[in-house]
C-alpha cells in the first residue's frame, strides 16, 4: 500500500473513532458515548506505559490526590476503583484508602461512609492483608469518632457490644469504674481467659475513653507480656493502638521500647507508624535510630514514612542524607526520595536534581524524575526537558522525562519546539503522546501539523490516531482533508 493510501486509511479509522464519517461512508448508527471514549483513552495510556491490570490508572491518580491532601477527590477516585473493578487486586486497597480520605475530611456523613467502606472491605476481602491489619485500626478510629459524636451504633461497635459502655461514655461514675476494673482484669487474667472473654476485650477498647493516668499503667502491663502465643500478640496489637492515643513523653518511651523489644513484627510496625503522629524532637530521634540502626527493612520503610510526616527541617535532612547514602538498600533510598518529593520546597527540588547527577542507579533516577514532576514548577519542567534531549541518558529514562513533563503541564510551545529539534523517532512518538494528553487548542494545532507535514509515516499515523481521541470540533474537518488528499 502506498504511503498516502496508508495515511488516508488511518485517517478514515480515526474519523470514525472521533464520531464523524469520511466522504462516501454512512455515519455509524451508535457512536461511542463520551464517557466510553474517555475510558478507552485512559486504557490506551495505561497499556502504553503501565501494562498492568484494570484500575491501575485510577489508583495512581487517586494516590496522587491523597498525597496532595485533596481528600475529597481522592475518596471519589478510590470509590470508582471498587465500583468499576471489584475483582481487581486494587479493590481492597481502594476501599481502605477511600475510608482514610473520608476520615481525614471528617464530617458525620464522611465518617459513616468510611465505616461502610471498611465494613465492605472486611466482609468481601477479609483475606486481604490490608483488611486484616490497617483496616481494623482505622475502623476503630472512625467508630470512636462517631461514638464521640453521639452515634449509638458506633459506640456499641467500639466496645464490642459490652454492656455498660453507653453509661461510661456519658460519664456515669460507676460504669466508668467498672470499665477500668475490667481492664485491670485483662492484664491479670490467664491468656486463655482473655481471648475468650468478650467483656474484657470490650473493656480494653473502652480504655480509649479513659484518661492517660488511668489507662497507661494498665496498657504497659499488657505490653510487657511478650509471649508469642496468638492471644498475647492480639492483645498487644490492640494495646499499642490505645497507647498511641495518649501522646506525651511516656508514650514515646513505650513505643520505642516496643520497637526495640517486642517479638511480634506487626506490633513493632504499628509502634513505628504511631511515632509518625507524635510531634517533637524525641519522636524524630527515635525514628532516626530505627532508620539507621534497624536491620528490619519493613520497619525502616515505616520509619521513612513516619519521618516524612514530621514537617521539620531536621526530619527532612535525615531523609535527604539517607537518600544519598551509598550502600543503603536501593528500595529504601527509593522510598526516601518519594517522600522528599511529596514536600514541595525549592530546597528539596534542588537536592533531587543534584542527586540525579550523582547517582548511577536507574531505579533512583526514575523516582527522582517522578518526584520532581510531582513538585511541579517551571524550573523542574525545564530540567525534565533537558533530560529528554540528553542522548547520554538511557532511552527509557528520557521517555519517562517526556511523559512526566507532559503530565505536569510543561508549556505546549516548549513541547512543540522539542519535537521539531528531536532527531530520534522513538522520542518523537513519546512527545506526540504527551501532546495528546494536554487537551488544549495549541496541542491539537501541533498534532494536526504533524499529521499533515511529518515525513515519517508512522509518526503521522500516531498523530492522527491521537487526534481522533480529541474533543476539539476542528478534528473531524482536518481528518476529512487528509482523506480527500488536500
Amino acid at each position: 500500500m502506498r504511503t498516502r493510501d496508508l495515511v488516508i486509511s488511518v485517517a478514515s479509522l480515526a474519523l470514525l473513532l472521533a464520531g464523524g464519517a469520511p466522504v462516501g461512508l454512512a455515519a455509524p448508527q451508535e457512536p461511542a458515548a463520551d464517557a466510553a471514549r474517555s475510558e478507552y483513552r485512559a486504557a490506551l495510556e495505561v497499556a502504553s506505559l503501565y501494562p498492568q491490570e484494570p484500575g491501575d490508572s485510577l489508583y495512581r491518580a487517586a494516590r496522587v490526590m491523597l498525597n496532595q491532601e485533596n481528600y475529597r477527590r481522592a475518596a471519589e477516585l478510590f470509590r470508582q476503583i471498587y465500583s468499576r473493578y471489584p475483582r481487581s487486586s486494587y479493590a481492597a486497597q481502594a476501599l481502605y484508602y477511600q475510608a482514610f480520605a473520608l476520615y481525614r475530611e471528617g464530617t458525620d456523613s464522611d465518617l459513616r461512609t468510611a465505616q461502610e467502606a471498611l465494613s465492605t472491605l472486611q466482609r468481601q476481602y477479609g483475606e486481604a492483608r490490608i483488611a486484616q491489619r490497617e483496616a481494623a485500626s482505622l475502623l476503630a478510629r472512625v467508630q470512636g469518632e462517631l461514638a464521640r459524636r453521639g452515634y449509638a451504633e458506633a459506640a456499641e461497635a467500639v466496645v464490642e457490644r459490652a454492656r455498660g459502655v453507653a453509661e461510661a461514655r456519658e460519664r456515669d461514675v460507676e460504669a466508668a469504674e467498672a470499665v477500668v476494673e475490667r481492664a485491670r482484669g485483662v492484664a491479670e487474667a490467664t491468656q486463655r481467659d482473655v481471648c475468650e472473654d468478650e467483656v474484657r476485650l470490650a473493656a480494653l477498647n473502652a480504655l480509649l475513653h479513659m484518661s492517660a493516668e488511668q489507662a497507661l499503667p494498665i496498657l504497659k502491663r499488657i505490653l510487657e507480656r511478650r509471649d508469642d502465643d496468638e492471644c498475647s500478640v492480639m492483645m498487644r496489637r490492640k494495646a499499642v493502638f490505645l497507647v498511641a492515643q495518649h501522646v506525651d513523653d511516656e508514650t514515646i518511651d513505650i513505643l520505642l521500647d516496643i520497637v526495640r523489644n517486642d517479638p511480634d513484627r506487626e506490633v513493632r510496625s504499628q509502634a513505628v507508624f504511631w511515632l509518625s503522629q507524635v510531634h517533637g524532637e524525641r519522636a524524630v530521634d527515635a525514628l532516626e535510630e530505627i532508620l539507621l540502626r534497624s536491620d528490619d527493612h519493613e520497619l525502616q520503610e515505616k520509619a521513612i514514612f513516619a519521618l516524612s510526616q514530621h514537617e521539620s527541617e531536621r526530619s527532612s535532612r535525615i531523609l535527604r542524607d539517607y537518600a544519598m547514602q551509598e550502600g543503603a538498600p536501593v528500595e529504601l533510598r527509593d522510598r526516601a526520595i518519594f517522600w522528599i518529593g511529596q514536600h514541595r520546597s525549592e530546597a528539596n527540588a534542588r537536592f533531587l536534581r543534584e542527586l540525579y547527577g550523582s547517582t548511577q542507579e536507574s531505579e533512583l533516577k526514575e523516582k527522582i524524575i517522578f518526584s520532581l514532576a510531582q513538585m511541579g514548577g517551571e524550573e523542574n519542567g525545564r530540567w525534565l526537558l533537558d533530560i529528554a534531549v540528553d542522548e547520554s541518558e538511557p532511552i527509557e529514562v528520557r521517555k519517562r522525562a517526556i511523559f512526566w513533563a507532559g503530565q505536569m503541564g510543561v508549556s505546549i510551545v516548549q513541547m512543540a519546539e522539542l519535537y521539531d529539534r528531536m532527531p530520534d523517532h522513538e522520542m518523537k512518538g513519546q512527545i506526540i503522546f504527551a501532546l495528546s494528553q494536554q487537551g488544549d487548542r495549541a496541542a491539537v494545532d501541533k498534532l494536526m501539523e504533524i499529521g499533515r507535514t511529518e515525513q515519517d509515516t508512522e509518526l503521522r499515523k500516531k498523530a492522527i490516531f491521537w487526534l481522533s481521541q480529541s474533543d476539539d470540533p476542528r478534528v473531524a474537518e482536518f481528518l476529512l482533508t487528509i482523506i480527500e488528499g488536500q
